[in-house]
């Protein structure tokens, strides 16, 4: 029986690949990579050698089995793997990964790269995990593809398993759940509905219509704008981590019963966009717990589920990473607790949902 391979700390992989980035993969023999040439060693033969050797092989290994989309494509760039890259200084390739997500180079460099990268290292682990039985097999075609909209996952908390259910599409196909939570400013303001942030997406599908389209009620608003006078906060910012609650309009009709608004985005005067700090979301959504328990026997039959999105992504920069770290902060405490709520998640990309999967079976008690 081979002995088990020697795994790689995820932080040591990290900032090797963080190494490669500045220096390029042109550089890989004069730099120092102890952690990623022993993953190198540990994997198995292939059919023949990249350009720069061991290291670049097991990026390329690694980088191809990041699901592809933006991610994948980020990564590529950042490192020099895409064809056509290997000598372009380092301020090109980050140029070019930044037109890959749509910010300006600055924004990619603060919010977006570490994630790139930190998938890169994660992959790295994983292969190494799983030397052995390690190829990099064609992607199947499309025709073949299927990925599984809704994950149901078992995860560990306080000495006991939960249910947890991961779904991958837009918010508004969500049925049957008791509470949506959506990210929102500080002001309340809704996004125009033909935004396509979560809360514009349920804003949208929240309005009624006449046969042909036209707009009816824009229920979800109307509420909102109500809540925000009843509270007396039309106008001047709430505190970051508030609660505003609406019905939730036409998605009633999808058994959707509630929505609920929390305050995490702070505008940045005179510019599009916004901070979101991770103790503001952590403090958000432990008010949507309590505001669930004081809701739940009000209505018949009780509302029992709960489905949040990663808040304070998009123009807020977190990586999806630091959102999840710090909603899970929430539910992790209100799960450790006893409470038993349905706990659901929605995601767009394949990417994050394999993220949060990791995330969320990796967990020990």
């Amino acid at each position: 029986m081979p002995p088990s391979p020697h795994v790689p700390d995820h932080g040591a992989v990290l900032g090797e690949v963080r190494k490669v980035r500045r220096a390029g993969v042109v550089r890989l023999r004069a730099l120092d990579l102890p952690a990623l040439a022993a993953a190198a060693r540990e994997l198995p033969p292939g059919d023949g050698e990249s350009p720069g050797g061991p290291v670049e092989k097991v990026l390329r290994l690694a980088v191809s089995r990041m699901g592809g989309g933006t991610l994948q494509t980020a990564a590529e760039y950042s490192l020099g793997l895409a064809q056509g890259t290997r000598d372009w200084p380092p301020a090109d390739r980050r140029r070019r990964a930044a037109q890959v997500y749509g910010v300006s180079v600055e924004r990619f460099r603060k919010h977006h790269e570490l994630m790139v990268l930190g998938q890169v290292a994660e992959q790295v682990v994983q292969l190494v995990g799983q030397s052995g039985t390690v190829t990099a097999a064609p992607p199947a075609p499309a025709s073949d593809r299927m990925p599984d909209a809704h994950r149901a996952l078992s995860v560990r908390v306080h000495h006991r398993t939960v249910p947890v259910m991961l779904h991958v599409h837009s918010v508004d196909l969500l049925r049957d759940i008791d509470v949506v939570v959506s990210p929102s400013n500080v002001y309340f303001a809704l996004p125009a509905a033909y935004k396509s942030s979560v809360s514009a997406t349920l804003r949208r599908a929240g309005a009624h219509r006449d046969p042909v389209g036209g707009l009816v009620e824009d229920r979800i608003d109307d509420e909102l704008r109500g809540w925000t006078a009843r509270h007396g906060v039309p106008g001047r910012a709430a505190q970051p981590g508030t609660v505003a609650v609406t019905s939730a309009g036409a998605l009633g009709g999808q058994g959707i019963r509630r929505i609920y608004h929390v305050a995490v985005a702070i505008p940045r005067p005179e510019t599009n966009d916004y901070d979101v700090r991770p103790a503001d979301i952590t403090r958000g959504v432990a008010r949507v717990f309590a505001l669930l328990a004081e809701e739940a026997a009000r209505h018949d039959p009780p509302l029992r589920s709960v489905c949040l999105p990663l808040l304070g992504g998009g123009r807020g920069g977190l990586t999806p990473l630091e959102s999840f770290g710090a909603l899970w902060a929430a539910v992790e405490a209100e799960l450790a607790r006893g409470a038993d709520w349905d706990i659901h998640f929605v995601v767009r990309r394949h990417a994050r949902a394999d993220l949060l999967e990791r995330l969320l079976s990796s967990r020990e008690d």
